[in-house]
């Protein structure tokens, strides 16, 4: 005999042995509910071996960590009479270690058929009856895993408290091909319209950026061209001023010069009047006199000279009285 064979034949006879005397084993993540003659009782054991009465108490073991229930298959009809299936939908939940024993007791382990299986069936036609086709497969379908959510776990609040609905993922439902192909044709014309505005609202920003990037260089320009204008207006005002200083300075030149011219007039008049006495005066007359001398034969002089010299006595010189 092989090896193999005599160690699984002992451990199938070690299983029979702790069958038969009532040992099991609770695996991790659940606990155990214990049945005599059918019967729930009141103790329930952790992950771990354990004893049970045999042949007369049974166990059963309940998933307290969380867990994904698939319920698939599930048609329903909408308002305008269309009938719908949705293939599968999961259902994301866990059961409250505390809560095990009332849930149990109350719906037995198969807790989960009452408050999920039949439930997801029940509220997906309620709301499918209430519904048109194109809200559950288009306007609708993006916000029916949250309905749903919200719609079983406010019946289980209240008669099953323990169970929590953590989420739902709902598949698209399939609906009749002639339908479909319609829903495919305006989805596509849709696409082609959102496209369409996209592309509009890109062209609009686009001019809105020219634009704004428009007056940003004219505002440019503008700032440049004034202070361009501002620098040649300073220049012209500093060409004016310099203008001004130079009138100025040409002016008092001017006058200074004027102002010496006629000192010196006033000078050389004073000078004059001091230097042009009457016997500076007779001397010169008699240089020029003599500088004009001409000798006449004769017993008279022309008149001429008698005048002259006459009209010469009689004329007082500047600066003396008559």
């Amino acid at each position: 005999m092989e090896p193999f064979s005599i160690v699984a034949g002992a451990a199938a006879v070690f299983a029979a042995i702790l069958s038969g005397a009532g040992i099991h084993r609770v695996p991790e993540g659940h606990v155990a509910v214990y049945y005599r003659g059918g019967a729930l009782l009141s103790r329930m054991a952790e992950p771990g071996f354990h004893v049970k009465a045999p042949v007369i108490e049974s166990v059963s073991f309940v998933q307290t960590t969380v867990q994904t229930d698939k319920v698939t298959n599930i048609p329903c009809g909408t308002a305008g009479g269309t009938v719908i299936n949705f293939e599968r939908i999961e259902v994301v939940n866990q059961l409250a270690r505390e809560a095990v024993h009332a849930t149990v007791k109350n719906y037995t382990i198969e807790y989960d058929k009452t408050w999920i299986y039949d439930k997801i069936h029940h509220e997906i036609n309620q709301i499918c009856s209430r519904s048109t086709l194109e809200e559950m497969y288009i306007s609708k379908f993006d916000s029916l895993d949250e309905t749903l959510r919200d719609a079983l776990q406010r019946d289980i609040d209240v008669y099953a408290p323990g169970i929590r609905i953590i989420a739902i993922r709902v598949t698209k439902p399939s609906i009749p091909d002639k339908i479909r192909a319609n829903y495919e044709a305006i989805e596509a014309e849709r696409t082609k319209l959102q496209v369409a505005e996209q592309t509009q609202r890109l062209v609009e920003r686009q001019a809105e950026t020219e634009r704004k990037r428009a007056l940003i260089e004219a505002q440019k320009l503008a700032d440049v061209e004034a202070v361009a204008l501002q620098r040649e207006l300073k220049q012209k005002e500093n060409e004016q001023k310099r203008e001004a200083i130079a009138n100025e300075m040409l002016t008092a030149r001017a006058r200074a010069d004027a102002d010496a011219a006629l000192y010196r007039a006033t000078q050389e008049a004073e000078a004059n009047r001091v230097l042009l006495t009457p016997e500076l005066l007779q001397l010169e007359a008699v240089r020029a006199i003599a500088n004009n001398t001409k000798i006449f034969w004769g017993d008279a002089l022309p008149s001429i000279y008698t005048d002259g010299a006459n009209l010469l006595r009689s004329t007082p010189m500047p600066g003396t009285e008559a």
